[in-house]
């Protein structure tokens, strides 16, 4: 697909760390997949940088917004190309691609497992698994800094407090002393809590070191490579 110009319709704290860029594309089809990512930057400048997208596909048809969840630097900027986003500016999307997506069929447990903004595009294929009238057993493990680091946290909240899902948040910095839940890396006694069962198709989105890791424990504990699917940034 050729690249496009869109605007920002707006722009969203998601975590001291992170915001949510809300694009307006409502005027022009873009079919994408769950998972798959876009290169975005600003209108007419050279530097684009690649981000999954947040939302699900029927998000976007009913919305005609596409989110992107965008890292905030240690200055407190968004990304070099993304800080002057605001309501109206023009951005330049080239996209969809990738390959990481939901496996076909609908019937298998899933265990979504993300570490930091990781969870974009686990969030989106989460949603558009959801709205299939029977979705199947669906976990997620989601790894954080400190506890205020987890996008979407009241989103997934919900989705757990109804049944729709399994969560498992862990915070790998101890000294968060606001947090009272899991603490440490995600590890094999975190993965055998959370794996729906042995079949289940993992999808794995995070730090390399974190896929790397994950992925092992996922051998170890019987998942086979065909199950595993992995993104890393």
């Amino acid at each position: 697909m050729a690249a496009i110009t869109v605007p920002v319709r707006l722009v969203q704290k998601a975590t001291p760390r992170s915001r949510l860029i809300n694009l307006d594309l409502a005027e022009i089809p873009f079919p994408f997949r769950a998972g798959q990512a876009v290169m975005v930057g600003l209108h007419d400048s050279p530097l684009r940088k690649p981000y999954s997208i947040a939302s699900a596909p029927w998000e976007l048809a009913r919305s005609g917004t596409l989110q992107l969840l965008a890292q905030v630097d240690d200055t407190g900027s968004l990304d070099p190309h993304l800080e002057l986003a605001t309501p109206g500016t023009l951005l330049d999307l080239d996209g969809p691609f990738g390959a990481f997506e939901l496996p076909d069929g609908g019937a298998a447990p899933l265990l979504f497992v993300a570490g930091g903004t990781g969870i974009a595009p686990l969030r989106s294929m989460l949603i558009e698994r959801l709205a299939r009238a029977q979705a199947p057993p669906i976990s997620l493990i989601y790894s954080a800094r400190s506890a205020d680091e987890f996008a979407f946290r009241a989103e997934l909240g919900a989705l757990e407090a109804t049944g729709r899902i399994k969560t498992f948040f862990t915070v790998t910095r101890a000294e968060d002393g606001d947090w009272h839940g899991r603490r440490g890396r995600i590890g094999d006694a975190l993965l055998r809590e959370a794996l729906p069962s042995s079949d289940a198709t993992c999808l794995v989105c995070g730090p390399p070191q974190l896929v790397t890791d994950t992925t092992t424990i996922l051998h170890a504990l019987g998942v086979p490579e065909s199950k595993i699917l992995l993104e890393r940034y």
